[in-house]
């Protein structure tokens, strides 16, 4: 680390990485190496940001566009650390919620087709028996045609979607395994919108987590109040995701997730837009929780969330975070084992070193034009390498 008196940080190497990754906007021909068209990289250390800076290009088609810092992401699963968890964290804290407790003593339709022994925390882990993803949105474009036209994208295709969760038989068995999951956590957004009187969990995310933090760059898009009023999103300042072959459009403004997006925007699962710094904002306050420093969140309720579970035999979830796997880690090797992060599947991450008090936040649109595109796997060990490298850590 760098103490007063010493040189300041030489991030060139770390820059010359992000250019070559990254469309640079003033050239018109896209090279094959590309890892995403554009990214924002924010770097933290104790606290303070050490290292915030855009690379690449906001969007390739229909034409390019500069990404600057400061752009809005559609941050993908991020969604589920930055929002879902931190709910569930607040419900624990005030006594609402035991992660002890079988989740069908809060949704008693939950109960029924051999889910009545699981936990919440095994919706936290993973471990619940849901599948990794079902095409729901594919069923609600076919009753949107039919029988119930008008329920795609609305309050009534998250309500379809949420009661079919709740009735599902598991896919393996609860508590066998963990296979990470979106089910699991719109399940988890359902519980926490029923422990606070059906207010939807963009309205919880405002009151409980934006507004006290200062967040002021982030939320969910309401598709359904978009379409009533005729909202359309400021463009010019969002990332483009992917050229979308049954929305057949480029999406941008509106989230890239495909359940999410025909459920209304607002899922546990997904739907948070932010910024690099507003996502800054959230991990930072929960660091600080974790070392004693706000009271945002307890201290204690926060280093049970971010304890490694091990009810799972080779599992790495913590509750609602990841750790470091001891191979091929999204973090690199250079992150403590007492780190958790989070990835994101149109191209973001969160990395926290717990010990160090570092956090590396990596925004993209990996997904744009196409979601075939997967160099980020790579890419991301390297990057995070480089920067603890650089750091000296």
């Amino acid at each position: 680390m760098v103490a007063a008196g010493q040189d300041p940080i030489d991030w060139t190497r770390l820059r010359n990485l992000l250019k070559a990754a990254t469309h640079d906007p003033s050239n018109s021909e896209i090279h094959p190496d590309l890892v995403a068209p554009g990214m924002e990289l924010v770097i933290s250390s104790g606290g303070r940001v050490i290292f915030d800076e855009a690379f690449g290009s906001r969007t390739l088609i229909p034409e390019v566009g500069e990404l600057k810092a400061g752009t809005v992401f559609d941050v993908a699963s991020l969604s589920k650390a930055l929002v879902t968890t931190v709910l569930v964290m607040k419900l624990v804290e005030s006594g609402q919620l035991d992660l002890d407790r079988k989740v069908g003593s809060y949704l008693s339709a939950f109960s029924c087709n051999g889910k009545g022994r699981v936990k919440v925390r095994d919706l936290l882990t993973h471990s619940a028996g849901f599948a990794d993803h079902k095409k729901f949105y594919q069923e609600l474009v076919e009753l949107n045609s039919g029988p119930k036209s008008g329920i795609l994208s609305s309050r009534g295709a998250h309500d379809y979607v949420i009661n079919h969760l709740l009735r599902a038989e598991p896919d393996y068995p609860p508590g066998s395994k963990a296979v990470y999951s979106d089910l699991g956590f719109m399940v988890l957004g359902h519980l926490i919108e029923s422990l606070n009187c059906g207010q939807q969990l963009d309205k919880l995310a405002q009151k409980e987590i934006f507004i006290p933090l200062g967040v002021e760059n982030s939320g969910f898009v309401n598709i359904e109040t978009m379409k009533v009023h005729k909202i359309e999103p400021v463009t010019e300042i969002i990332a483009a995701t992917a050229d979308c072959p049954w929305r057949k459009k480029i999406i941008i403004g509106e989230v890239h997730d495909d359940n999410c997006w025909a459920m209304g925007g607002i899922a546990g699962h997904a739907g948070l837009f932010s910024t690099a710094l507003d996502v800054f904002r959230i991990s930072n306050t929960l660091l600080d929780c974790y070392h004693g420093k706000s009271d945002f969140i307890s201290k204690e309720v926060i280093r049970e969330f971010w304890c490694k579970d091990g009810s799972v035999e080779e599992s790495t979830w913590a509750l609602g975070w990841d750790t470091p796997s001891k191979e091929k880690s999204s973090a690199g090797n250079n992150f403590s084992p007492l780190s958790v992060g989070h990835l994101g599947y149109t191209g973001c991450s969160i990395w926290l070193d717990l010990p160090a008090d570092i956090s590396i936040i990596l925004l993209s649109n990996r997904v744009h034009p196409t979601p075939e595109n997967k160099s980020i796997k790579d890419f991301r060990p390297i990057l995070h390498d480089m920067v603890r490298e650089i750091l000296g850590v």
